[in-house]
C-alpha cells in the first residue's frame, strides 16, 4: 500500500510536468508508460487511445487523461482485492446474469431489425388518435405564433406589429419581409403547433411569466438592451384540452412502432418456447 501511495504521489507530479516530447516518446517506445503496483500500462495500449493526426498538445492531454483513468481503475482494484472478502469478490453469478441479459438483448435487436416494419400510414395514425384521444390531453398550452426580436427604435416596428396579426395574405407577406430584413431574430411558428415552453425560450423567460405579459394576442417584453421581443399568437390551446392530431403525429408514430417491437419480442418468446417444447428441450416435471 505504501508503494502505491508513493507511486501516485510521483504520478501526480509527473502529470503536471510531463512534456509533449515525453508523451511522444511513450508512443514510440515499447516500454511501459505507467505502473500501479504490479500492473503496467504499455505503449501500445496508450497509442490505441490517441487518434491519428492530433496535435502534440492534444496528444499530451489525451495521454494524461488515459493514464490517470487507468491508474484510478488499478488503485480501486488493488484496494478491492485487499479489503473485500472472498465471497464479496466472487462476481461469477452477476457476470453470468449480465452476459445472459446482454446476449438476449442483442438477439432481440437482431430479430427486431430483420422484421420490424417502420412504415406508419396516416390512416393508422388517425385511427390510433381517435381511439386514444384521451391520452393526448395537453400538459401545457400550445400555440401557433410569430416571434421577433427587434430594436425598439426601428422604423418598421409598428408596421410589423400591426401587419403580423392581420388575416390578409398581403399583410402577412409584408410583415414577413420586413421582419426578415429588419429584425435581429425572426421565428415563424405560424404553420405548426409548439408548446409555450419553446416560445418562452425565445424570450429567455419561463412560460408563466411570458403568458402573463400577453394582451390581445400579443406578447411584448423589452430585453433591457434597447430591443423589443415580440410574439403574435395566432392560435392557442389551453392545458387540459385534447391536442390536435397534427401535434401528436410524431408521438403516435413512435407509439405504434414501439408497440410493434413489443409484439415481435412476445412472438419471439412464444416461438422459442414452443420450439423447445416440440424438441423436448423444455420439460416441466
Amino acid at each position: 500500500m505504501k508503494r502505491l501511495i508513493i507511486f501516485l504521489s510521483i504520478a501526480s507530479v509527473f502529470s503536471g510536468l510531463v512534456s509533449c516530447k515525453a508523451i511522444s516518446s511513450f508512443l514510440k517506445d515499447d516500454d511501459a508508460v505507467a505502473k500501479v503496483g504490479s500492473h503496467k500500462l504499455y505503449r501500445s495500449q496508450l497509442a490505441a487511445y490517441i487518434p491519428d493526426g492530433v496535435s502534440s498538445e492534444d496528444s499530451t492531454r489525451l495521454s494524461l487523461q488515459y493514464i490517470n483513468s487507468w491508474a484510478s481503475d488499478q488503485v480501486f482494484m488493488e484496494m478491492a482485492q485487499q479489503q473485500l472478502s472472498k465471497n464479496e469478490k466472487d462476481v461469477s453469478k452477476e457476470l453470468e446474469a449480465y452476459k445472459a441479459s446482454l446476449l438476449k438483448y442483442r438477439y432481440e435487436q437482431r430479430y427486431i431489425n430483420e422484421r420490424l416494419d417502420t412504415t406508419v400510414t396516416d390512416e393508422e395514425i388517425e385511427t390510433y388518435y381517435n381511439k386514444h384521444s384521451d391520452k393526448f390531453k395537453l400538459e401545457v398550452p400550445i400555440v401557433k405564433a410569430r416571434f421577433l426580436s427587434i430594436m425598439d427604435d426601428s422604423p418598421n416596428l409598428e408596421i410589423i406589429k400591426r401587419k403580423m396579426g392581420s388575416v390578409k395574405v398581403n399583410d402577412l407577406v409584408e410583415a414577413d419581409s420586413l421582419a426578415f430584413s429588419s429584425a435581429l431574430k425572426y421565428s415563424d411558428y405560424s404553420d405548426k403547433w409548439i408548446d409555450v415552453i419553446t416560445l418562452a425560450r425565445e424570450f429567455g423567460t419561463d412560460y408563466v411569466t411570458m403568458l402573463s405579459k400577453m394582451s390581445n394576442s400579443y406578447i411584448d417584453i423589452p430585453d433591457n438592451h434597447g430591443n423589443e421581443d415580440i410574439a403574435y399568437i395566432s392560435r392557442m390551446m389551453r392545458a387540459g384540452e385534447i391536442a390536435p392530431l397534427e401535434y401528436c403525429t410524431d408521438r403516435i408514430r413512435d407509439i405504434i412502432i414501439s408497440t410493434r417491437k413489443h409484439a415481435l419480442i412476445s412472438t419471439l418468446e412464444r416461438e422459442l418456447l414452443n420450439n423447445a417444447r416440440e424438441k423436448e428441450n423444455f420439460v416441466i416435471y
